[in-house]
């Protein structure tokens, strides 16, 4: 595409003195090459301004910022107020705005957004609306998977991103919403179909992303005033901030008989020989029974919200409800398969208000004891160990405490301040830092009826030491164990 229909609509002080052919839009100088533009975006940790003579060495020849760069005379530079916001706007042209031939759907909320995106994908597939999803554990449409940085990608990805779905035949896309995200702007200009609010809790506090929990909630809150319909829990008490300045159709989803979509009579069974939940629903006021392979009250809230969606997007109820029986979710409440008389759950609860709603459900279960294998992440508040440690310790048999992201900081620091709040409830603990040879133990002491439940890690399949992403795989770990130790 030419550098002006790239530019169109861009304020900028510059001079276009060769209208080139770009090939692709670039703000890694170490992706940047002949016929790219690089943009230079100031992050929270690093400056893109000072990478401007790398990109400039591996080819780029434009250059877009918001102040002078030093790179030679031949550079094109086009200087603009913030180049964060423009690069969603050239990203948007580029690809030629995908966006206005999709139906968006917004997911946000502390937990549960990576389960809800997937059951809205199910949900909508079942209804013959194509649909492709974007979040934590990556994007994907039509067994198409695309790997991504963060739950929100930058924009230039997102446009990218819809753009090869619109082209596969894709029609919607469940697309996970962080703060974050919308603090930085990725999802500027992109008007939603939906917006889904699951619920808030302390997260993401701190000097790298918010400063307060009203500065988390208000962030959260802007996604519901760039949407058509809001799909929210309304058993959480912040789904009052998320209305404030919603001018929309507002749909309210929980336990309650005054909502709009409500569930009742929660009860477990068994199908195919996988442990499910049913529950009563009733869908605006059409009463129904709803079946999935899933487990925990937490998912009810899930299922109801993308049931929202459906309704919201006309689908049939019917249609919607039997197509949850393909709903599945890596690293979410997923249960391994292993011949063994005792049960391994991986989950992604990594701070203490998930780890406690997956702890209340597995309890209900247990049949004996509850191993919980699990650590905190690196570099973060301290107040998320400690809630964990608090959480894990009154509520688990037996914590193995161990690594999980400890990226630059020393992993034994981030054990012993878990370990602290452990004693503060008196609860039983090993450590371990190697996480590999901490679930090795945790499955070495399994006995029959134990459930051992291992958060944090989920769907990653990494464990981010010294800056560096190292592989590493749950599942494999605990395949090659039982693998080693079948005739034991």
């Amino acid at each position: 595409m030419l550098l002006s229909k790239i530019l169109k609509n861009i304020d900028y002080k510059g001079e276009i003195v060769r209208d080139e052919e770009i090939n692709d839009i670039i703000y890694d100088s170490r992706k940047a090459s002949d016929n790219t533009i690089f943009v230079c975006i100031s992050g929270v940790d690093i400056d893109g301004h000072k990478f401007a003579k790398s990109a400039y060495e591996n080819g780029s020849r434009v250059f877009i910022c918001e102040k002078e760069i030093d790179v030679p005379d031949d550079a094109q530079i086009f200087i603009v107020e913030n180049s964060r916001k423009v690069l969603r706007k050239i990203s948007e042209n580029f690809f030629d705005n995908p966006a206005k031939d999709l139906k968006i759907i917004g997911i946000t909320g502390t937990k549960g957004k990576t389960t809800t995106a997937h059951v809205v994908q199910c949900v909508l597939n079942g209804c013959d609306v194509p649909c492709g999803i974007i979040g934590t554990v990556g994007a994907e449409f039509k067994g198409k998977k695309y790997p991504t940085v963060n739950t929100t990608p930058e924009s230039y990805e997102l446009q990218k991103l819809f753009r090869s779905m619109l082209d596969d035949g894709c029609r919607a896309v469940a697309l996970e919403v962080s703060s974050l995200g919308l603090k930085q702007g990725r999802v500027d200009g992109i008007n939603f179909s939906c917006a889904v609010f699951s619920n808030l809790s302390p997260d993401h506090i701190g000097p790298r992303e918010h400063e307060t929990m009203e500065e988390y909630a208000y962030w959260k809150s802007v996604l519901f005033e760039r949407c058509d319909n809001a799909i929210l829990n309304f058993d959480d008490e912040a789904h009052s901030v998320m209305t404030e300045n919603c001018k929309c159709k507002v749909m309210s989803f929980g336990f309650k008989s005054e909502y709009d979509l409500y569930a009742e009579n929660l009860q477990d069974i068994i199908v195919n020989k996988k442990t499910c939940i049913s529950f009563d629903c009733n869908i605006m006021g059409q009463r129904t029974n709803v079946v999935a392979p899933m487990r925990g009250d937490f998912n009810v809230y899930n299922v109801l919200s993308a049931l929202g969606v459906a309704v919201s997007f006309g689908c049939s109820i019917d249609k919607a409800i039997e197509s949850l029986k393909n709903v599945k979710v890596r690293g979410r409440f997923e249960v391994v398969d292993i011949d063994a008389d005792f049960q391994v759950i991986i989950d992604y609860a990594h701070n203490g208000y998930s780890l406690k709603s997956i702890l209340d459900t597995v309890n209900s279960y247990k049949t004996n004891r509850v191993i919980c294998v699990f650590g905190s992440v690196g570099g973060r508040t301290k107040d998320r160990r400690r809630e964990m440690g608090i959480v894990a310790g009154s509520m688990c048999d037996l914590c193995v405490v161990t690594s999980d992201n400890p990226d630059f900081e020393d992993p034994m620091n981030i054990i012993n301040d878990i370990v602290s709040a452990i004693n503060e409830v008196n609860g039983k603990y090993y450590t371990e830092p190697d996480r590999k040879k901490a679930i090795e133990y945790a499955l070495s002491i399994a006995q029959d009826g134990d459930i051992i439940l291992l958060t944090g890690k989920g769907h990653e399949e990494y464990q981010l030491i010294n800056g560096v992403k190292e592989p590493f795989s749950e599942i494999d770990c605990i395949n090659e164990y039982m693998r080693r130790h079948k005739n034991d």
